[in-house]
């Protein structure tokens, strides 16, 4: 048993008819396919309802369970759909929506600052990147300005895929120390950032994007934190 995550190939998709395949001994719900994206590199679980005949169910976050399924957690104990019901997912929008600008844009904070990643986290107000930075940008100002400037150009945003062994030819795609693509299914999920001679950024990527820059919006930095001997955090936020 697994679920499809429908959220990859359909991530303006904001609910789904679905079945409910089975209940997990923590009173999760893992359903046939899921709209809902599971906490997983760097961005968070989606949050949103469950709704079927008779009743109704908060959802508060989505985790990866075994076998590639995804568990929707409820936000609180209560009565929960049973296996083989029709059930209606309903993303919390807004959230998600704001996840995808934030998680697109640190693409982009990565092109800016072409140094390894050695971290990162998604929220809906602001992202960040940690970075294998010995010293801070000297001109913060013009970074910023160099980000909205690639963000304003509005490129599109489109996922390809290659193989374990084309992922492992080209080491170069991989701009996370730490942090491995998942591999041994065959195939690598990329997001690619613009077309052909405007393309700014691939790298491997399993989260969810806006279509193209310009969703995004205008976004500032904040201040360089030092994190360690080499390590330093950027943060970016949503204007």
């Amino acid at each position: 048993m697994s679920t499809e995550p429908v959220f990859r190939t359909q991530p303006y998709l904001r609910d789904l008819d679905t079945r409910v395949e089975a209940l997990t001994p923590e009173g999760g719900v893992i359903c046939a396919g899921s709209v809902f994206y599971p906490t997983g590199g760097g961005q968070p679980g989606d949050a949103g309802w469950l709704r079927w005949s008779d009743g109704a169910l908060e959802i508060a976050t989505a985790v990866k369970g075994e076998g590639g399924t995804i568990i929707l957690v409820p936000a609180e104990p209560a009565a929960l759909p049973s296996p083989g019901m029709r059930v209606q997912q309903e993303l919390a929008w807004e959230r998600r929506h704001r996840h995808m600008r934030v998680h697109t844009a640190l693409h982009l904070l990565s092109v800016v600052i072409p140094l390894p990643v050695t971290g990162g986290q998604i929220g809906a107000d602001k992202g960040r990147l940690d970075f294998d930075m010995p010293d801070p940008p000297a001109d913060m100002a013009a970074l910023e300005a160099e980000l909205n400037a690639l963000i304003a150009r509005d490129l599109p945003v489109t996922e390809d895929w290659i193989t374990d062994a084309e992922l492992a030819a080209n080491p170069g795609l991989v701009k996370t120390l730490r942090v491995a693509p998942p591999v041994g299914q065959g195939r690598v999920r990329l997001i690619r950032i613009g077309a052909g001679d405007d393309q700014v950024d691939l790298q491997p990527c399993g989260g969810t994007h806006v279509a193209t820059t310009g969703e995004i919006g205008p976004v500032r930095l904040g201040k360089v934190e030092k994190k360690g001997r080499q390590n330093r955090r950027v943060s970016l936020y949503l204007v």
